[in-house]
């Protein structure tokens, strides 16, 4: 018999009571992670050393903290306005991040927060390199035996949605009993913010063995702040755009790039014109580009996408509020309840427009405003949404080949990676050292799915060069000491750039290939003569005549940007306008004093410096009227980088 409660410590009773020896416990990644009962079990197996705790999870949010007392300035207001005074951070990540977890205690993420947990030696030692769909079985292989989840509950109290995350749960449950172990003890606890979603996401409440339902006031859902958008962000999801099909399937990561491809599939949409007249200012040849030709194109979207992405996230939301994600699938439950009342003989329009779904997703995380979005849809859209295990979205092969098979026609798998070599392998989760940024993730299942499907195929997006100044680096390297995806999976890589389309190409085809989407500073004379170095090239390859620069690119999205078709915040901001320019000003001040000289050089500049100052922002910050020398010198430099950007 379910059993209800409204106290966290009373349900680390019955816990701890109900297993008495190690626990085993499973908690799902991001916003379904319930964060009051797990610093609550934590605080009490902390002051027990008698009692072990194994956490399995994964990105386990955290909200940003600042490093110099200018960030702090700005971050401090932010932080307690978006997230709340009174949000619940998560006890054992702030261990890990002293490596402070007492002997007592292990959590072991496949994905974690990306950058955060790099100093973190208990975090490095203890993360899990796993495929998604792969993470039920390696739940099972732990012997799990408890599954805690935060959910939604409908008005009677007889259902409870698993909301945010139906990605692992179902699938760890059945994991674990098919391995002849008992069912794992599930506590479900209930959270008023937590958008109720129906269909195959919500489940009978006595699914659960406890649920809790603690009294208020409820923290805030964590919401991502909405990052801007750079011109480079902006060409490479112009270009990824020109790779989409009307009446295709998508999946998108997350991020400023899958922002940009949004936006970008909107305006393809919506203003035609203005779409091309941005592409055609980043390339006058686009619409010839054999990659375009063959996979994609630029006209209008009539028949619409059906997305198909582990993580529905705000792009989604735009691409749905625009009408370009509308194109309905049904599943096999559905058509087959049909068939046999002989009421559907096949995919009618009438069983699409009623039962069908335009959006399957494993996991949702998304700003504030996304989550009122997800509370308020109406009838017709909160049914168009379907929330489903990772292992039915991120594969082929869990039962459905033949119906998924057709319905992710022509499907394109858009995610990110931080490098890419010339070679054609990417690199996204870690480092050569051996540290992890974040995890691999769903971006595996998506890139094998590519090559499985005909039609489909799976591009990978990243931003030609990293750093600044005299420290600018390539992101398209030679070779690199760590991969997330081999270069025998290589398909398409799009940078600011352009596309480079190495699927089945020979070594020295993905060679220039990837050369010519590499920034010109570092295409001849460091991949080519590499290359050529190595026997993968001929001696006396021509050198690689391109204008890859930034400066070419400002340029040439100027104009875009002035007339409002390029704006900072393409899919909203949680930015006030007066934070937007601190944005901005800050970004630019981190970038001219990256090293002592740069520093140096704009300390002395901002002295110098004079004009009228944005009163607003020296408010915001505190700086209006500076008290010390310090203070005066955070004045000084910030009204000289608020003037120039």
């Amino acid at each position: 018999m379910t059993e209800f409660i409204d106290s966290l410590d009373l349900a680390v009773d019955r816990l701890l009571a109900r297993l008495p020896g190690p626990l085993h416990v499973g908690a799902p990644l991001g916003i379904g992670k319930p964060h009051r009962l797990l610093n609550a079990l934590y605080g009490r197996i902390e002051r027990d050393p008698s009692r072990e705790l194994h956490l399995y999870t994964a990105l386990s949010l955290d909200p940003p903290d600042a490093g110099s007392d200018l960030e702090k300035r700005f971050l401090a207001p932010f932080v307690s306005r978006h997230f709340g005074d009174d949000f619940p951070r998560l006890a054992y990540v702030q261990a890990q991040r002293r490596d402070a977890l007492p002997a007592n205690i292990t959590v072991e993420e496949f994905y974690m927060q990306s950058g955060a947990l790099l100093g973190s030696t208990q975090a490095q030692r203890y993360y899990a390199s796993l495929n998604y769909t792969h993470v039920a079985r390696a739940l099972a292989d732990r012997g799990v035996n408890c599954v805690v989840q935060k959910v939604a509950v409908n008005e009677d109290g007889t259902r409870l949605s698993l909301s945010s995350n139906t990605d692992l749960t179902f699938d760890a449950v059945d994991a674990i009993t098919a391995a002849g172990l008992p069912r794992p003890y599930l506590i479900a606890e209930i959270d008023p913010q937590l958008p109720w979603l129906d269909g195959t996401a919500a489940v009978p409440v006595d699914y659960f063995d406890l649920v809790i339902a603690p009294p208020g006031p409820y923290p805030k859902l964590f919401g991502l702040p909405r990052q801007p958008v750079s011109d480079a962000d902006y060409a490479i999801g112009f270009y990824a755009s020109a790779l989409v099909r009307d009446g295709g399937t998508l999946q998108i990561g997350i991020g400023a790039l899958a922002d940009a491809l949004c936006h970008a599939l909107v305006l393809r949409h919506t203003d035609n014109a203005a779409y091309r007249r941005v592409l055609h200012a980043l390339d006058s040849e686009i619409e010839r580009h054999p990659a375009v030709v063959a996979s994609g194109g630029l006209d209008p979207l009539p028949q619409g996408l059906y997305g198909c992405s582990e993580m529905i996230n705000e792009g989604f939301k735009k691409l749905v509020e625009a009408g370009v994600l509308k194109r309905k699938v049904v599943d096999k439950e559905t058509l087959m309840r049909r068939i046999v009342d002989g009421s559907a003989s096949d995919l009618d329009h009438e069983l699409l427009a009623r039962d069908g779904e335009f959006l399957h997703g494993a996991f949702y995380l998304g700003s504030p405003e996304f989550y009122d979005w997800l509370r308020n849809l109406d009838d017709d859209e909160r049914r168009g949404i379907g929330m489903r295990r990772v292992s039915e979205v991120n594969e082929l092969y869990g039962g459905n080949e033949t119906l998924e098979r057709l319905q992710r026609r022509e499907a394109r798998f858009f995610n990110s990676c931080m490098m890419a070599t010339a070679l054609g392998a990417a690199v996204s989760d870690g480092l050569e050292d051996g540290r992890v940024v974040s995890g691999v993730g769903g971006q595996y299942n998506f890139v094998a799915m590519a090559h499985a499907l005909p039609d489909a195929r799976s591009v990978l997006m990243l931003r030609a060069t990293r750093g600044s100044g005299k420290h600018i680096e390539s992101n398209i390297r030679w070779n690199y000491g760590h991969t997330t995806i081999p270069r025998h999976l290589r398909d398409i890589y799009v940078t600011e750039y352009g596309i480079a389309d190495v699927r089945g190409k020979t070594d020295e085809e993905c060679i220039l290939a990837m050369t010519g989407i590499a920034s010109s500073r570092h295409a001849s004379a460091g991949l080519l003569l590499t290359a050529m170095q190595n026997g993968k090239l001929p001696r006396f390859t021509p050198r690689v005549s391109t204008d890859n620069s930034p400066e070419r690119l400002r340029q040439a999205l100027a104009p875009f940007r002035a007339d409002g078709s390029l704006p900072d915040y393409p899919l909203g901001s949680d930015f006030t306008e007066v934070e937007q320019r601190l944005v901005r000003a800050l970004s630019w001040l981190k970038t001219k004093t990256a090293t002592p000289g740069a520093k140096l050089l704009t300390i002395v500049a901002s002295l110098l410096s004079g004009g009228p100052s944005d009163h607003e922002a020296l408010q915001r910050m505190a700086l209006d009227a500076p008290n010390g020398i310090t203070e005066r010198l955070y004045a000084r430099l910030l009204r000289h980088a608020l003037a120039h950007t």
